[in-house]
């Protein structure tokens, strides 16, 4: 039978804790990553292969099936090619103060983003992310402000469901729908 490394059944531990509540607190009390800041939450069910290159700062949230990729594998094809060593490639992540990452969104090595900065869901992050900025897309591009966003939802207030329901039938122009 194989032998498993402590850090491969520490990360199996990780991802067999249901609740993204106490996942997290796992995850900062056994020092998972090399910084969680305050206010950290982490909602990805499985922790990066080196979790120890990546930083988080205060009040950082990081929503469903987030990936981090501090390395890549291209040095076992270079090396296969001309039978000549290649080093593995590896690299730093830092997310800094006040950051939104949403969901299936992928970091990659060397990537520093800044403080108050939301990611939006589905991105690819490969270069950094600057102060105050909301990206999106493949690769992720700036799409508008974060302190715009405060703002913004400063004024939002939380209506039932049945009311979001029929403004969304007003928003598309259905009537009369009935549940």
């Amino acid at each position: 039978m194989k032998k498993h490394t402590k850090k491969q059944l520490l990360r199996l531990r990780i991802a067999l804790i249901f609740e993204s509540k106490k996942r997290t607190k796992y995850i900062v009390k056994h020092k998972i990553f090399k910084q969680t800041g305050k206010n950290f939450f982490f909602q990805p069910r499985f922790i990066p292969s080196d979790p120890e290159l990546i930083k988080f700062h205060d009040n950082v949230t990081v929503a469903s099936n987030v990936t981090f990729i501090n390395h890549d594998l291209v040095h076992n094809v270079l090396t296969n090619i001309t039978n000549e060593y290649y080093a593995y490639n590896s690299g730093c992540i830092e997310i800094m103060d006040n950051v939104f990452i949403g969901s299936n969104s992928t970091i990659l090595s060397n990537v520093k983003i800044g403080p108050n900065s939301i990611v939006a869901a589905g991105s690819v992050v490969t270069k950094d992310v600057e102060e105050n900025t909301i990206v999106a897309g493949v690769p992720a591009k700036p799409i508008g402000k974060f302190d715009e966003l405060l703002e913004k939802r400063k004024h939002l207030k939380n209506i039932s469901d049945e009311d979001l329901w029929e403004k969304f039938n007003i928003e598309k122009g259905i009537k009369n729908e009935k549940n």
